[in-house]
């Protein structure tokens, strides 16, 4: 087994010899994986292919606008339609039938609106009065007149047998159900006229053709509240993040002047937040103590879209100290054990902030990452949109009653003069669906497996060109004997260029291999969800197992992967040659990887929980309006935790946009420092190159120490 000093290698391979040639990033390298890169060249070109293959058939419309029962977009600019912007269904109550759930049409006649009705009217009473059949036929067929029958005109489908007070929802008209003392109303009443000959129908009769309307009205008044408070208080958001962002940048710059004296202070800070918030919790539960129903337990009281709800429940308080007492205990157990260890990681810190303060670039070079991750976001959503609406309009066969062309394919325009019109007389031929035929739309499934993945390929390859780039830029700062005069004047753009240059297709063969394991990830889910209901425990079990592995190799690969761009970066090696080169390194040093890396990696995380802590408990005292000072200033929201939710997870993506910098010269410089010790031995001719701090940490020195 080999010990912490590395003097037995074994298997793990040999040790680097020393080589006084070496100065860091090697300049005379070549290209490497060619393969890969012409196969990631080509898989690129295809997916424009696709994507502009998609954008000719697809129609984005279909998506953003309803569609009536001829198949025509309600509300699209610059058609007849343009200004009718609602989906009406003739009788919402026919939407009930089981044959609705698979195949996801009413077997009733939709068509586009200005506006739903707003009042109760039958077809009869409407026909007896001029002006009111003038404003009925707003919501019938065009064609239709006073001087038609009401028979004629039911017979024909023209028009809707009844109106009911509704309201728009996702752009369709849905009945205006509601409650009142737990009674279903409609329009304030509880029962309407069906136009039908039944003048006292229930209002709830309704609920199952509106699809469980009760839930999407309160779903749609949470929606709304969520969207009304975040208009309250979105530039109280902004600068909420703003300010996580100048209390990050603070933290980066303090590291590099203060780097051992802020490490502790974020421990004792962390410590001393989360100890605050187990004090609040457990105040709040027995502030709570005998407040009527304060005692009913999270089981009994269910899920509630009010989450506010919770907050006046102590088993909530309760939890919530239990969970924040788990971590704290765990925290400090860690500090205890690697109290030594510690020690070691701030001077590698330390070396971190000094690298950056050479390479102060590297803070903005998140920001490029970003840039090109949401251009690959924004291209796959584009193009799995077209994609998904490249179908042309099926119309169906939609009746009642019993009938053998039922479910079959028709053409609308000459349906009322087919044989299936004569044998059916009640059968309407309604839009059903987007589908097709053509050779195009059989293979439609693969193309949008293809986006997926190279969706992920693209992502991982954007991921990994910025490691690769930062390890690149911060290793010429470590093997420079004499910094920054042997470094080079722009570190991050010459990384970049040799990135680009020499190294695309190890970027795309290590992107590739994770990519894989990542669209087989998916692939289990989307079989998980399928088999829900018929798996029995054996297949649920070996499901779970497979899931467990493959997230396992997942988090294992981005391991390999980050170390083998940093070794490709410096060697200039091909991929599987650093990735080996890389895992022997690790494997001869293991404790110090086990340990030193991950005490970094450990304190570097309890840097972003302090910020994500200390702009969590700002924004909870301002919105929730717990500080008399912020009461008149604060917004008056529905919910207050939407804000806070919203702060909290902004902070902690921008405090890990920043300190994945940090963490990225972390492992580069530990790298580096596996193979100084490994090179060097101190002497006159072979010199250490890490900080005269780091080497007093690690007891050795050098006998003539290298200039600075």
């Amino acid at each position: 087994m080999p010990n912490e000093e590395g003097a037995y290698y074994g298997k793990d391979g040999e040790p680097r010899k020393f080589d006084p040639t070496f100065k860091g990033p090697i300049h005379s390298r070549s290209c490497t994986d060619i393969v890969c890169c012409i196969l990631f060249i080509i898989a690129i070109l295809g997916y424009f292919a696709v994507g502009i293959l998609a954008w000719s058939q697809g129609d984005p419309r279909k998506v953003i606008y309803p569609t009536d029962s001829r198949g025509q977009f309600c509300g699209q600019a610059g058609t007849p339609l343009q200004d009718k912007g609602l989906l009406f269904y003739f009788n919402i109550m026919k939407c009930a039938s089981p044959m609705v759930l698979l195949e996801f049409q009413c077997p009733t006649t939709q068509m586009c609106v200005e506006s739903c009705p707003d009042k109760f009217m039958t077809l009869f009473n409407a026909h007896k009065n001029t002006k009111d059949f003038d404003y009925y036929k707003n919501f019938c067929k065009e064609g239709v007149t006073i001087k038609m029958s009401v028979p004629d005109i039911l017979k024909d489908g023209l028009c809707p047998a009844m109106l009911t007070p509704s309201k728009p929802f996702t752009r369709r008209c849905f009945p205006a159900l509601d409650r009142q003392k737990g009674v279903i109303t409609v329009g304030n009443s509880t029962k309407f006229d069906d136009g039908e000959g039944n003048a006292n129908r229930e209002a709830k009769d309704l609920i199952a053709g509106v699809k469980n309307a009760t839930i999407a009205i309160e779903a749609r008044q949470v929606v709304m509240k969520i969207f009304e408070d975040y208009t309250q208080s979105w530039y109280w958001i902004v600068l909420g993040l703003v300010i996580a962002m100048l209390i990050s940048l603070l933290f980066i710059v303090l590291l590099r002047f203060l780097a051992g004296i802020m490490v502790w202070v974020m421990v004792v800070m962390v410590i001393l937040v989360i100890g605050y918030g187990i004090f609040h919790c457990s105040m709040e539960y027995v502030t709570l103590k005998g407040e009527a129903g304060s005692n009913v337990t999270l089981q009994e009281l269910g899920f509630q879209t009010d989450f506010s709800v919770y907050l006046h429940i102590r088993q909530t308080w309760l939890a919530f100290t239990i969970i924040l007492a788990i971590v704290e205990l765990i925290i400090i157990l860690l500090l205890i054990f690697l109290r030594k260890r510690i020690l070691i990681a701030i001077a590698l810190i330390k070396e971190a902030s000094k690298a950056i303060g050479y390479v102060m670039s590297s803070l903005f070079y998140p920001l490029f990452t970003f840039v090109l991750l949401a251009m690959v976001i924004a291209y796959w959503a584009v193009t799995a949109v077209f994609l998904s609406t490249s179908n042309e309009p099926i119309y169906k066969v939609f009746n009642e009653t019993v009938c053998e062309h039922s479910r079959k394919n028709c053409e609308p325009a000459n349906f009322s003069i087919s044989s299936m019109k004569s044998e059916c007389p009640e059968a309407q031929c309604l839009f059903a669906f987007y589908g097709g035929e053509t050779a195009y739309h059989k293979y439609l499934i693969g193309l949008q497996f293809y986006n997926v993945f190279l969706f992920f390929w693209c992502a991982n390859f954007v991921t990994a060109l910025g490691q690769m780039t930062l390890a690149g830029a911060f290793a010429s700062y470590y093997w420079a004997f004499v910094k920054p005069d042997d470094m080079p004047a722009f570190p991050i753009f010459s990384a970049l260029g040799r990135s680009l240059r020499y190294h695309t297709g190890s970027l795309a063969f290590g992107s590739l291999i994770l990519s894989i394991i990542q669209i087989i990830r998916v692939l289990l889910e989307y079989l998980d969800h399928k088999l829900q209901g018929a798996q029995n425990k054996c297949t649920k079990f070996m499901l779970c197992c497979l899931k467990c592995c493959f997230w396992c190799l997942e988090k294992f690969i981005k391991f390999i992967n980050r170390n083998a761009y940093i070794m490709v970066a410096i060697y200039g090696k091909n991929f599987c040659s650093s990735a080996r080169d890389a895992f022997m390194l690790l494997m001869r040093n293991m404790i110090r990887v086990a340990v030193l890396d991950k005490v970094t990696d450990f304190l570097l995380f309890l840097g972003k929980l302090l910020i994500v802590g200390l702009v969590g408990i700002l924004s909870f005292f301002f919105f929730s309006g717990r500080v008399k000072a912020f009461e008149n200033t604060a917004p008056h929201l529905h919910y207050y935790w939407v804000p806070i939710l919203t702060v909290v997870v902004g902070s902690y993506l921008i405090a890990h946009g920043f300190f994945s910098v940090y963490a990225m010269c972390v492992d580069t410089l530990f790298l580096c420092f596996l193979e100084d010790l490994e090179r060097n031995d101190g002497s006159a001719e072979r010199p250490y190159l890490m900080s005269e701090k780091l080497l007093k940490v690690l007891q050795k020195k050098n006998k003539t120490a290298p200039a600075e």
